[in-house]
């Protein structure tokens, strides 16, 4: 991890510290009148090219807008843009290209000195990710990004949160599938309850029509894969982390959510917990509306959902596998080198084909259970239930890139109906009273209530 500047101690800290102040002054000066309004950062990965596609394909709400790319190789860069362009015969020559790079601390101030929000596709993040977090802040940047890997998530918290408020700053994590239609859909169906929320269960599940099947090389790109295993390999620091974030408990709200079985029964299918990152986003969104607005926090636990019985005991098998081989550092060695043989085929280096990513589709039903207007939450069970539904085409890349673009869109277009104060947030703390979900909406993602009773 990137240690602190403010570590320095003594004259020579001192003096470092002006030279930094000195250096982002001059940056900011330079850029002051060609500033962008956003930076695809780490543009040559797999969802980084998809992010600029999106932008290139004239997406209507960054019309007029001014966009770059940034990554190591300008070569390479250079390639991304001939190669969309050639895809989507959009002409290209005006975006800006900057060579930033996670080893080299100047470059990535020199970028975030260029915009206004810095997309950083660049993971896994707790391999990467500090350094860009810490440049933009410095640098009175906003930062969004697609990570699922909760350490990294929570350490940015602990870490920059202070520093982000002071500048004035948005740091927005899980931006993606991960966690925006899990964290925002608890502030749909909130918005829609007509009376107090008390708790939200959810069930992820896809599909892909059986004519496909025979084309998939893997589901999932690598990168997601060497983020799962470099969080599981770092899980046991969770528990003192967030013992950091939170040194104070929120009281207990009752009736208290019960943990379902490991495995169980719903809607004819099988659920097994979800072990991503959404349990803890949903957590940290609704502390935060707790704490700043004192609301009533929803309680939330995530479940993965299967037709199959054995499609679930067969994930299960694979979950303690992983685990267990992410204890040594060879046989963790072995998941990284290998993914396709310790995935079942699941996840391939080359990622999987494009007929396959377009026609998988996620839904995530959420049930949420409350009482109505009017009732006393104190003496009554509760007695309304209402379901949602978010579901989309192309889950892992084609969503989670359009989400990212929105969230960043958002940022640009509606800082007058976010918190004040800029922080390290969750998506839901940040954009619960925006138009996220409306936009969203407006490309191609269903957010609907299916039942009400």
């Amino acid at each position: 991890m990137i240690a602190s500047d403010k570590a320095c101690q003594g004259p020579s800290g001192l003096k470092h510290e002006l030279q930094q102040q000195t250096s982002l002054k001059t940056l900011q000066q330079q850029f002051k009148m060609s500033k962008l309004d956003l930076v695809i950062f780490g543009a040559t990965g797999f969802t980084g090219k998809h992010a600029v596609e999106h932008l290139a394909r004239g997406m209507k709400e960054f019309s007029g807008r001014s966009w770059g790319i940034a990554g190591r190789s300008k070569k390479k860069l250079e390639e991304v843009l001939q190669e969309i362009s050639k895809k989507t015969d959009a002409n290209l020559s005006g975006v800006r290209v900057i060579v930033a790079d996670c080893g080299d601390y100047e470059s990535l101030k020199a970028m975030c000195a260029q915009t206004r929000v810095v997309v950083n596709c660049c993971g896994p993040y707790r391999l990467y990710g500090e350094p860009v977090v810490k440049a933009a802040v410095e640098c009175g940047a906003h930062h969004v990004d697609v990570s699922g890997e909760p350490q990294f998530i929570e350490l940015m918290q602990i870490q920059y949160d202070k520093q982000a408020r002071d500048a004035g700053v948005y740091v927005v994590s899980a931006c993606g599938l991960d966690s925006v239609p899990n964290d925002m859909g608890v502030i749909y169906l909130e918005q829609n309850f007509e009376g107090t929320l008390n708790s939200v269960e959810s069930y992820l599940s896809s599909s892909l029509p059986p004519e496909f099947q025979k084309e998939a090389n893997g589901y999932i790109n690598y990168g997601t894969w060497e983020s799962l295993v470099h969080s599981l390999i770092h899980w046991d620091e969770l528990a003192p982390l967030r013992k950091k974030l939170y040194s104070e408990r929120m009281p207990t709200f009752k009736p208290k959510l019960q943990k379902r079985s490991p495995i169980h029964r719903y809607n004819n299918g099988w659920c097994i917990p979800f072990m991503g990152a959404d349990n803890s986003i949903v957590y940290r969104t609704q502390r935060n509306l707790y704490e700043t607005q004192n609301k009533r926090p929803v309680q939330f636990k995530a479940y993965l959902y299967f037709k199959s019985l054995l499609h679930v005991v067969m994930l299960m098998f694979f979950g303690i596998l992983l685990y267990v081989m992410t204890r040594t550092k060879f046989t963790a060695k072995l998941l990284l080198d290998h993914p396709r043989v310790f995935s079942g085929g699941f996840i391939a280096k080359e990622g999987p084909k494009k007929e396959v990513s377009q026609n998988t589709r996620f839904t995530v039903e959420l049930v949420g259970r409350g009482w109505p207007q009017g009732v006393d939450v104190a003496s009554t069970a509760p007695e309304r239930t209402m379901r949602a539904k978010i579901s989309a085409l192309d889950p892992g890349y084609g969503f989670t890139t359009l989400a990212l673009l929105m969230c960043a869109n958002t940022i640009l277009t509606e800082k007058d109906k976010m918190p004040t104060t800029g922080g390290v947030l969750t998506t839901g703390a940040a954009f619960s009273n925006t138009s996220l979900i409306k936009k969203l909406q407006d490309n191609n993602t269903t957010f609907e209530i299916i039942d009400k009773k």
